[in-house]
């Protein structure tokens, strides 16, 4: 059972990293082009340049892209994983000491699930793999068989 539930680890990274990036991105959508209801309900947006609103959303639209397409997975995630950081003791934790309290847990969680991607890469089904093998083959390289590991 566990020799199975290895091999398949880097498919369930892939996974993981997709539906992460993919609701990560939902955030920025909602906050910059007002998808998904927006900031208000009724299609708002942040304003351009507003501090952190705006900035945050643009990390977040377009580092959740990356992460969900694979693409630079490990730069991206770690600028969204400060950027949540950030959030969590600028905006939320001054509020209270406990997310629950102060309610920054979707900041907490995307931190920490994105630091968590910083250090394994993209795994599965990433753009990243993909150029790379694409890369090596070009180069006459043989492939490299880096399978990731806990």
């Amino acid at each position: 059972m566990n020799g199975r539930l290895t091999s398949a680890q880097p498919y369930a990274l892939g996974l993981f990293r997709m539906v992460v990036g993919l609701l990560f991105a939902c955030h920025g959508a909602v906050s910059l082009l007002g998808l998904f209801g927006g900031t208000n309900g009724n299609g708002g947006t942040v304003g351009t340049g507003a501090w952190p609103g705006w900035y945050a959303a643009v990390i977040e639209l377009v580092g959740g892209g990356l992460v969900l397409l694979g693409l630079a997975t490990r730069a991206a995630a770690f600028i969204s994983s400060g950027a949540m950081a950030y959030a969590y003791f600028k905006v939320h934790q001054p509020e209270a000491l406990w997310p629950i309290e102060n309610h920054g847990e979707s900041a907490a969680i995307y931190c920490w699930a994105m630091f968590l991607l910083i250090f394994t890469g993209s795994g599965a089904f990433g753009l990243d793999r993909l150029l790379a093998r694409r890369a090596r083959a070009r180069d006459g390289r043989p492939a490299e068989h880096t399978p990731v590991t806990a």
